[in-house]
């Protein structure tokens, strides 16, 4: 069928809806239940949007010709690839950066999997086929997925395999000729209010005997029986739009999945049991360069959220003149225009992988996702400095409509607005900034993928250096000579 609307993607999480378990209740209806409900809405509203811009946000599918999502494409042309990030900005734009896990982030992983779905053929399992037919599946229903790949927290100085129990992390517990049997837990599936769960496979295993059964990518729906979603507690309390303007509209929610004898039928099952496979799959396929162009573009427009937000923030309370401002706007401006230039670099540079699939540079890619993690909280912290005690004193929308109304109007003006345009502009800083939804974002945000430390290992041990080095040389051999 075309790409989805947003009654659709109600109407089906209303007939199937996802095993989310939340404050000691399993939710029977997520489109009603409080503190999800509203996430759920705002997910939704992500396709209608596509449908008010198709020109920027709809293709003919290959197979059926009707109008899919663009995120769904696979690139054969610098020119597919530059719409693809065109439409993603745009959609990030409409939730001001704020929903990290928006469809496009996975369709872009799934994508990059079927382009490169060579590199899973494993013996005589049918796992290239299997890919691309759950890539056909995924764009032609306009699917929404989570995803996991990391184990829980239980032991750290040791492996899965060396847990107090086996099956703490999740692992086969059993082959048949239907398929296989999960059991035990990953972590951390951002948006389970969604159609479907890909599990990855972690790209830290270590031994091909003791990690195998801990190595598979899979996919299924989210209502597969014996599959559970524990999420954390909301951060939408249930209030207005005007008192949460994020918390209340963007609550993706986070949650830990529990696989209790979970049966992956083999046409879901992508990877398996191949260590070396599972390790290389994100970097082999692509699916790590194509999400992080997807994240790029949510950085960016983040960031245009922040800077227009700060800058309203000067403007109502007359602050412009101090050079300390200046400095924080200008930091804030040079880290958009620097992620632009990385995005703009990474496209330009992108280039056909070994599968044909045009692929943007990884380098500027890299070097962006490394930045924001630790950017991001300094530059939403601007924001709590410039907003200071203002950002702690501000009524709600009932205190408007009470016995303090007349004196709230006139003591809550700003230097050039009316208390009535200065409150909600307050409160929106309070919730990027102070709330525990905002606190959530500059957490998340910090670890988006991964520990910053062990990325930057990374980065460090995976460039070659050698060229710069020779350079140096070169200048004092030429000061010896």
């Amino acid at each position: 069928m075309p790409a989805r609307t947003a009654q659709q993607l109600i109407d089906q999480f209303k007939e199937q809806p996802p095993a989310l378990y939340h404050r000691g209740k399993l939710i029977t209806d997520i489109t009603t239940e409080p503190g999800i409900k509203n996430g759920v809405y705002s997910l939704a509203a992500l396709y209608d949007h596509q449908w008010q811009h198709p020109e920027l946000s709809l293709y003919p599918s290959p197979s059926s010709g009707d109008p899919v999502g663009i995120t769904h494409i696979i690139p054969q042309t610098k020119d597919e690839l530059k719409a693809v990030g065109k439409a993603m900005h745009l959609r990030a734009n409409y939730t001001q950066g704020m929903m990290g896990r928006m469809p496009d982030y996975l369709n872009r992983a799934i994508a990059a999997y079927a382009g490169g779905a060579d590199f899973l053929h494993f013996g005589d399992r049918q796992f290239s086929d299997n890919m691309r037919q759950y890539y056909a599946h995924l764009r032609e229903n306009d699917l929404s997925l989570t995803h996991t790949l990391i184990n829980p927290q239980s032991n750290r100085a040791v492996g899965a395999a060396r847990q107090a129990d086996p099956f703490l992390a999740a692992r086969v517990k059993e082959e048949t000729d239907a398929g296989i049997i999960i059991r035990g837990a990953r972590m951390l599936a951002t948006l389970p209010i969604s159609d479907e769960i890909m599990v990855f496979p972690s790209t830290l295993l270590r031994s091909q005997e003791e990690d195998a059964p801990y190595a598979f990518g899979f996919a299924i729906p989210n209502n597969t029986p014996g599959l559970k979603f524990q999420c954390r507690e909301t951060m939408d309390y249930g209030r207005s739009t005007y008192d949460h303007p994020l918390g209340a509209r963007y609550e993706e929610m986070d949650a830990v999945v529990f696989f209790d004898d979970v049966f992956v039928p083999w046409e879901r099952v992508f990877l398996y049991q191949d260590v070396e496979r599972c390790n290389k799959a994100y970097a082999a396929t692509g699916a790590v360069v194509h999400m992080a162009h997807q994240v790029i573009c949510k950085n960016i427009a983040k960031t245009e959220f922040l800077l227009g937000l700060i800058n309203l923030l000067i403007d109502a309370i007359g602050v412009e003149r101090f050079q300390h401002i200046h400095e924080k706007v200008a930091d804030i401006w040079i880290t958009l225009e620097t992620m632009k230039a990385l995005r703009f670099a990474a496209e330009e540079q992108a280039a056909p992988n070994a599968y044909g699939v045009m692929t943007p540079a990884w380098d500027p890619l890299d070097a962006a996702r490394n930045m924001y993690p630790k950017t991001y909280p300094r530059l939403v912290d601007y924001v709590r400095q410039i907003g200071a005690s203002g950002l702690v004193a501000m009524p709600t929308e009932a205190d408007l409509q009470g016995p303090l109304a007349e004196e709230i109007d006139k003591y809550y003006q700003g230097a050039r607005i009316e208390a009535k345009e200065r409150i909600p502009l307050f409160r929106l800083a309070w919730d990027t900034a102070l709330s525990a939804f905002g606190a959530r974002q500059a957490h998340y945000e910090y670890y988006f993928f991964g520990d910053p430390v062990r990325m930057a290992s990374a980065v460090f041990n995976n460039h070659d250096y050698t060229p710069y080095m020779d350079e140096v040389r070169a200048f004092l051999q030429g000061n010896a000579d």
